[in-house]
């Protein structure tokens, strides 16, 4: 999920992976607030002072995904990595009124943050919440035949050690055509570090899976992909076979 800092006025500053704050506080002052919509402001002041704020999904990455959806006429979504519900609430703002999410989380309580906001948003209807571990979900819906390419688009912002297992599930749920993206894939820069050992401790657990990861997305030969440096970096993946 994407490094932020917790405070409302400092979060909103820093640079990401820009050069610096200044540049990424211009862009987002410039093309991002203007568009943002009052409710996903609402969610990020409500996040703000959680301790664990900075996993929250960055509003720029948010204006890309959200033109993503709009750009491919999604109805039908899943989302693996939920929190306080930004990113939800901002999917369920871009699809119809009878479109369909499926939102899964390990804890509901995080979640719970964002709730009256969806609420007040009138989008509830268009959220299935899961609290549970995503795999065994998506393994149910493989199950059954007819779940194959029944999405038009995934986001996951989750356990970044089961990115790959992630991978290769939604590659069958979502449709040729759909989009997969993931969050995260740049890791604060650390992934282009020579000696992982100089990357931030707390940077180092996760590290070898998301350089595994992008190496695997890179040579697939299934998807078309595009690793765009907003928030802590995007990888966008179009389903091609």
């Amino acid at each position: 999920m994407a490094k932020m800092e917790y405070s409302t006025e400092r979060r909103h500053c820093r640079k990401g992976l820009l050069q610096n704050d200044e540049l990424y506080k211009y862009l987002l002052d410039t093309s991002v607030y203007p568009r943002e919509s009052e409710l996903l402001k609402e969610i990020r002041d409500a996040t703000a002072d959680h301790p664990l704020a900075y996993v929250g999904t960055a509003p720029d990455a948010g204006q890309l995904m959200a033109m993503l959806m709009k750009t491919v006429n999604a109805k039908k979504t899943i989302e693996i990595g939920v929190f306080t519900g930004y990113s939800l609430l901002l999917t369920a703002l871009s699809l119809p009124d009878d479109g369909k999410i499926m939102a899964i989380d390990i804890n509901r309580k995080t979640y719970e943050i964002g709730l009256p906001i969806i609420r007040k948003a009138g989008v509830e209807h268009k959220i299935e919440f899961i609290e549970s571990e995503a795999l065994p979900i998506l393994d149910k819906l493989l199950e059954q035949k007819n779940n194959e390419g029944c999405f038009d688009f995934a986001f996951v912002d989750a356990d970044k050690n089961n990115y790959l297992s992630y991978h290769k599930r939604l590659m069958k749920l979502v449709k040729v055509g759909g989009f997969i993206v993931y969050d995260n894939t740049l890791w604060g820069g650390t992934v282009a570090l020579s000696d992982p050992s100089l990357a931030p401790e707390e940077k180092r657990p996760y590290l070898k899976f998301i350089v595994e990861f992008n190496k695997t997305l890179a040579v697939d030969p299934c998807i078309e992909i595009s690793q765009v440096p907003v928030g802590d970096g995007m990888t966008i993946c179009k389903r091609t076979e």
